[in-house]
């Protein structure tokens, strides 16, 4: 006589499927998308693009960024690590030096009549710029900003600038305005190599 062979219970396997789908969901760590936030620029009629002021040489701080990931900071090879120090040091001008922005008073809440500078900081890249190395120069350029912010509100209200109300934030962005204007990718190289 041919022996039975049993069967597997199978009540349970809808059970223990979904138990390990939700032990595989709690316990995995998904990446993170990095990005930049950023604001975009109001819309320009092409007719009103011929109106564009011209930028005095003097104010403008350039930042390249070759096809092999190298950075020129004002035309010379630059460690990354230097750059948010380069940029602070031309966007707060602290000596009224001739190489770096010029500076135009402005009525300012809870300062008064401040310097401001009139700097930009000009980003080009190529193409075939590593998103990464992208990312890297537009955080240690923000992150310029963000320092000399920082350093005004303690010397200037005695704590951070996150721990002020907006509208003494807003007077802050005022003194030290987010000046980084983004050139359109090349897609020759830009800077040597």
């Amino acid at each position: 006589m041919a022996r039975k062979i049993p069967e597997i219970p199978s009540a349970s396997l809808a059970d223990i499927a979904f138990m390990l789908l939700i032990f595989f969901l709690v316990t995995t760590t998904m990446d993170v998308d990095s990005g930049l936030e950023r604001r975009l620029p109001q819309w320009v009629d092409r007719d009103q693009l011929d109106e564009t002021p011209q930028i005095n040489e003097r104010n403008i701080f350039v930042v390249l960024v070759n096809r092999n990931n190298d950075l020129l900071v004002e035309g010379e090879y630059t460690n990354i690590d230097e750059l948010r120090d380069r940029a602070k040091e031309f966007l707060a001008n602290p000596t009224n030096a001739e190489n770096l922005p010029e500076k135009e008073p402005k009525e300012i809440p809870y300062f008064g009549e401040v310097m401001v500078s009139k700097g930009v900081i000009s980003l080009r890249n190529d193409l075939d710029t590593r998103y990464g190395t992208y990312l890297a120069v537009q955080n240690e350029l923000v992150a310029a900003f963000n320092e000399l912010r920082d350093e005004l509100a303690r010397d200037h209200f005695g704590k951070s600038y996150d721990e002020l109300d907006g509208e003494q934030q807003d007077a802050i962005r005022d003194v030290y305005p987010l000046m980084i204007s983004e050139a359109e990718p090349k897609g020759k190289n830009v800077g040597g190599n």
